[in-house]
């Protein structure tokens, strides 16, 4: 199930405001150009962001999440009319041949299962046309993000427009093998409110990635790394072959 970020309105809408930087979907843009995609699918959409820049751009676009909050958002933003929006899971998705598949930011370890991972993968591969690409990142497992996750390190004020003074923080909770647990605290100045939203994450290796895609009848074309995260992030490009 999504964290109370993406599913709690009143932390929904939050998500942009402190977090308006989006040059990290700089690189997805570029191989949407790079492949020449006029259809895309972006799975864990979240408020749309990403979706709706494509589809200002002309692009026919797919945004898929289980966060009706997050949805509710994406629906209100420019470009959002030129947008398909689909609540739920890969199984929930209407039939589709897409060029290109996306899982931006943290989705593609969210699914913290090898059920549920295999699972997004064969929902993707679905919908793709044959010779159509999956793109996604997935943080480097040896440069220990995590480490970075606690309060001393993350605490920030940030007075957000028509919400007030906002204090926040990442706790570190658990590293459990490849899951690695954390808390976010957010403290509303307006009115005194402490709500939380706990995730969790699971950081894959390099090779257990490949090793999913090609049994999911994907061919891995390339690993990219993500250039304003040097050493931090692989970019998997995965396309189902032209002959399935």
């Amino acid at each position: 199930m999504p964290d109370a970020a993406f599913t709690e309105p009143r932390l929904a809408a939050l998500y942009d405001p402190l977090d308006p930087d989006r040059g990290d979907l700089d690189v997805y843009a570029a191989i949407a150009d790079e492949f020449g995609a006029r259809s895309v699918l972006d799975i864990g959409c979240g408020t749309g962001t990403f979706a709706c820049l494509l589809a200002e751009r002309g692009l026919a676009v797919t945004g898929l999440d289980p966060a009706a909050a997050s949805l509710e958002l994406a629906r209100r933003k420019p470009g959002a009319g030129r947008v398909r929006w689909v609540h739920g899971q890969g199984g929930d998705l209407p039939p589709l041949q897409v060029d290109l598949a996306t899982m931006t930011g943290n989705v593609a370890q969210v699914f913290l299962t090898d059920a549920a991972w295999s699972a997004v993968l064969l929902a993707a591969y679905a919908a793709l046309r044959p010779g159509g690409r999956l793109v996604f990142e997935t943080r480097e497992p040896a440069a220990q993000a995590w480490r970075e996750w606690i309060r001393e390190q993350t605490e920030e004020y940030t007075v957000v427009p028509d919400v007030g003074g906002l204090r926040t923080w990442y706790d570190l909770i658990a590293v459990e093998g490849e899951l690695v647990s954390f808390r976010r605290t957010y403290v509303f100045d307006a009115d005194g409110a402490v709500l939380t939203s706990d995730s969790t994450l699971r950081f894959r290796s390099r090779a257990e990635v490949t090793a999913s895609l090609e049994a999911a009848g994907y061919v891995v074309d390339e690993v990219r790394g993500a250039p304003d995260r040097p050493g931090r992030e692989m970019v998997f490009i995965a396309r189902r072959p032209a002959n399935t």
